[in-house]
């Protein structure tokens, strides 16, 4: 069979076999917003797609879900929410401004047993591992996990990892939980978020940008004096 795909074909492919799973109203978000009929025009394509063979897809869900052909996860599985998540907090990144060296599932060791961030992105010019969790952990295993990025600083490999800014000194992220409850996790050498949205974040950085340039006293911040850039 002879076919031609378009730009947004390959780009639309692409962006499923990165974030693993992607439901249908965020394809019209990211893809089809600016058209007359961007649902109508969405499930052409992702039909003429999945007909083709170049993506799998469940209707476990609604709208529906598409995932990568080769796709390690069931159609069923509770991973596919996972990765919807992941998915959720790119977009809401994507309001303010667009991530760049998207990562999904980040293995930055490259070993098991070592750090394995949700998503590692460069959000407003600074790099961050991002932890969603959807579930309550005790406060002993989420120190447990803080301990591994500490372990991670001390190796000095990240200073190599490929996103590394050129000419300048390496940066090692912040790490960003993602998470509705407050974790009392601390570290005295990497920089910890805990926000329960990406919204909330920027909120959070407005209003200290704001006491900034009013000359008020800026009481510390839990990122440990990290620089978004707002603009």
């Amino acid at each position: 069979m002879s076919f031609r795909l378009s730009q947004r074909d390959k780009d639309i492919i692409a962006f499923i076999d990165q974030f693993r799973a992607v439901d249908r109203d965020s394809l019209v978000d990211l893809f089809f917003k600016q058209l007359k009929s961007p649902v109508n025009a969405c499930n052409s394509v992702m039909v003429r797609l999945y007909r083709l063979g170049l993506i799998e897809r469940t209707q476990q869900y609604s709208p529906t879900v598409y995932l990568p052909v080769d796709a390690k996860i069931k159609k069923n599985s509770q991973k596919t929410l996972h990765f919807l998540s992941i998915l959720d907090i790119y977009k809401q990144m994507c309001a303010y401004s667009m991530p760049k060296h998207v990562i999904v599932e980040d293995k930055p060791t490259g070993r098991k047993g070592g750090i394995e961030p949700d998503l590692f992105c460069i959000f407003k010019g600074s790099p961050f591992w991002i932890e969603i969790q959807r579930n309550q952990y005790s406060e002993q295993k989420m120190q447990a996990k803080m301990n591994l990025y500490e372990e991670f600083f001390f190796s000095d490999e990240w200073k190599a990892l490929h996103w590394q800014p050129e000419g300048r000194s390496s940066i090692f992220p912040s790490v960003m939980l993602i998470t509705p409850v407050r974790y009392a996790v601390s570290s005295e050498h990497i920089r910890i978020l805990q926000v329960a949205s990406i919204h909330e974040l920027m909120e959070k950085y407005k209003s200290s940008g704001k006491h900034q340039k009013e000359g008020r006293p800026r009481t510390p911040a839990s990122s440990g004096g990290i620089k978004i850039n707002l603009t």
